[in-house]
């Protein structure tokens, strides 16, 4: 049996300090995992924040610059129900998506001893991640602001201060989704109270001088129009990414599928934990995307097709993938 290098399509940085395998330290123990994901990046961080900061922004014009004066009552309570109710599934789907393990690798787990019990077969290739020195599962990218390889990752999004991947797309779509509705509904608030200032006394119609609420009317307008359109956008072509089964990624690299594709209804049911019910809209619901482990997926191969010790250490110490054939 030996090894021969195949060509990858991962773009890798090739430094020494990446290749040195006693530079693996073994992933971290169960008792470890059940910490919170969160990424410690000021980028995100700050794009995080700015993001709820705009949308107590329009919560604040929405109900004391147009509701609460208003005269209609009956107006006033359903369309202030319906904002607040819009805005806080919108956060939540936020902070899921910010807060939720998008899929990452276990680090280090680039051993002897999780090599052997991969028991690779045949014709079986596996990527060893120079930066995170993990084995990269198939679909799987590595991530500079993360530092972890992400399964099916589709892109890092820097205002959910997180990357988007097989275990958040939910949560992500779900918060790009309620962003797009209660900017649209903020449009057409804004476009009838303008109207009915038009009509009235300036002065009668909010709370504040006629500046002022000009003002925070036209900032209202014009962030919520920015938004609609942004976050319409990217739900649109995360929902096409879903259907085609292709990330964001795997499409910029024009990346041929060598992967069974589960495309369409069965893709958005896989994305969404289940067949289609008010969970899908509901960003408290957990997924139930559980891979098979990696000693399941290799299991059962033959003795004489497990690498021995010394491939093993080659293929530690290399920055190619490896391809197990018989002699």
């Amino acid at each position: 049996m030996m090894i021969t290098p195949v060509h990858r399509f991962r773009d890798i940085e090739r430094k020494p300090e990446y290749l040195q395998p006693e530079k693996c330290v073994p992933p971290p123990s169960r008792a470890s995992l059940g910490t919170m994901w969160f990424i410690r990046d000021g980028c995100g961080i700050a794009c995080a924040v700015v993001t709820w900061m705009l949308v107590f922004y329009a919560d604040f014009v929405v109900l004391l610059v147009m509701l609460v004066p208003s005269r209609d009552y009956v107006y006033s309570v359903i369309n202030g129900t319906l904002f607040n109710t819009l805005a806080f599934l919108a956060l939540a789907s936020h902070f899921r998506a910010m807060l939720t393990d998008p899929g990452a690798v276990p680090k280090g787990n680039a051993t002897k001893e999780f090599i052997e019990s991969l028991q690779l077969k045949p014709g079986q290739v596996v990527y060893k991640c120079p930066k995170c020195c993990s084995i990269k599962p198939d679909r799987a990218h590595h991530c500079s602001v993360c530092k972890r390889c992400i399964r099916k990752m589709d892109h890092h999004c820097p205002w959910v201060n997180n990357c988007v991947g097989e275990n958040n797309q939910k949560y992500f779509v779900l918060f790009t989704m309620y962003i797009a509705l209660i900017s649209l509904h903020a449009l057409i608030m804004v476009g009838f109270h303008f109207l009915y200032c038009f009509e009235e006394d300036w002065t009668k119609c909010s709370s504040f001088s006629p500046p002022t609420t000009v003002i925070l009317l036209i900032l209202l307008c014009f962030e919520a129009l920015l938004f609609l359109i942004f976050t319409s956008v990217m739900f649109g072509t995360q929902v096409h990414s879903i259907c085609t089964d292709e990330t964001g990624i795997e499409r910029l690299k024009n990346q041929k599928p060598t992967w069974e594709k589960t495309s369409g209804w069965e893709g958005m049911k896989l994305a969404f934990g289940g067949a289609f019910s008010l969970g899908w809209f509901n960003p408290f619901s957990n997924l139930n995307c559980e891979s098979p482990a990696p000693a399941e997926a290799a299991a059962a191969a033959p003795a004489s097709a497990i690498m021995t010790q010394e491939e093993i250490e080659q293929f530690l110490a290399q920055d190619v993938a490896v391809q197990v054939l018989h002699e």
